[in-house]
């Protein structure tokens, strides 16, 4: 299998999908790479040709494809790096894994569970390693979480609660956001905020043996922002589940469309001798600002808990959602040196499983084991 540590070589990526001042690449993946070493942006490839000259030419990339076959064809590309469109992913993942090129891909991995399998499978077949963009294990936040549980700050974990705010799938819509409120895409509340979120959550305390789940639509139409078109929405805003982990934890977790004026995140984690709280201005835990509480023994209040200083690894620089995405990055350059490492195209397959089962929970209104 392909393994490049740092030291033995600098990974030279290639991104599909950067546009200056626009796409999530260029404000966070683009400026994690460059910040990092053992990391070269070489290549860019966008929806054309002249695309992407404009692209490499506006951030300074050396190399632009018209298409993500002329860049996987490149011998100087190690990672293509997918951040488009989920719609457009297994196409674009096939093409790099066929030219036996490492892949990250940006969550969710595919449009569905079935999607999701073949590429995992596709990438086994290649023997190349890959990465998707579950980047809620690489905040330091979360990082020191899991070794506060692990390590029995809280003791027996008893229950755990989530609430949030998915951001979109609200009253209105920017028009670059339409495609989020289309079923078929595989993007939208449930799988992307809350997705990330639950592999957060299923990370830290471990995966679920049996799910409830209640999934309605509350608003079935909306607005979108620049043109006060209404339209129709495919997709769920309110999502309601319950079950219990396979260590016993029970779990309700409750994500709604839009932002709440009140708790945008909220989760708690309680158990026999103290409660960790984390808190955020948004459902998204992987790129949220995040602020830690606990309190344990005789405490009878939550109190801030600062997350320790080396828990954080990118240089100081990086700042707002870059960190958790340069935190993967950094981890991923690590090799095999990495005790932890970062999701792979399995790990994704699992999120994706577990969704899948949320999702035929509540088409049944029957409890599921996984």
């Amino acid at each position: 299998m392909t393994d490049r540590a740092p030291a033995e070589t600098t990974i030279r990526v290639g991104i599909l999908g950067a546009t200056p001042g626009v796409s999530f690449s260029t404000r966070t993946h683009l400026p994690a790479l460059r910040a990092l070493p053992g990391f070269e942006v070489l290549a860019v490839a966008n929806s054309s040709a002249e695309s992407s000259r404009a692209a490499a030419e506006a951030l300074g990339i050396p190399r632009a494809y018209a298409d993500v076959h002329e860049l996987a064809a490149d011998p100087d590309v190690d990672l293509v790096a997918v951040t488009v469109r989920v719609p457009q992913h297994r196409e674009l993942v096939d093409a790099a894994l066929d030219a036996h090129k490492m892949v990250f891909c940006e969550w969710p991995l595919g449009r569905d569970l079935a999607d999701a399998e073949a590429m995992a499978d596709h990438a086994r077949r290649a023997g190349v390693r890959t990465a998707v963009g579950l980047q809620a294990r690489s905040t330091p936040t979360l990082r020191y979480v899991r070794d506060l549980v692990r390590d029995g700050y809280v003791g027996e974990v008893l229950s755990t609660t989530l609430v949030g705010s998915a951001a979109s799938i609200g009253a209105t819509e920017p028009e670059s956001s339409i495609y989020l409120n289309d079923r078929a895409n595989g993007a939208n509340g449930f799988t992307i905020s809350f997705g990330h979120t639950l592999d957060g959550l299923c990370w830290v305390l471990g995966e679920f043996r049996e799910v409830l789940a209640t999934l309605v639509t509350r608003r079935p139409t909306y607005l979108v922002t620049e043109t006060q078109e209404v339209r129709t929405r495919d997709v769920d805003d309110q999502i309601a589940v319950s079950g219990v982990l396979t260590s016993g934890t029970v779990v309700s977790a409750h994500y709604r469309g839009g932002l709440s004026r009140g708790t945008n995140l909220l989760w708690e984690i309680n158990g026999t001798d103290g409660d960790l709280q984390v808190t955020g201005p948004t459902g998204h835990l992987q790129l949220a600002p995040l602020t830690l509480r606990s309190g344990r023994g005789e405490a009878s209040e939550l109190e801030v808990l600062e997350v320790p200083a080396e828990y954080r690894t990118v240089p100081n620089d990086l700042t707002g959602t870059a960190v958790a995405v340069g935190e993967e990055w950094a981890r991923f350059g690590q090799g095999s040196a990495v005790t932890d490492p970062v999701p792979d195209f399995d790990d994704a397959v699992a999120n994706h499983r577990l969704l899948d089962a949320i999702e035929r929970s509540a088409a049944s209104g029957q409890r599921v084991s996984l």
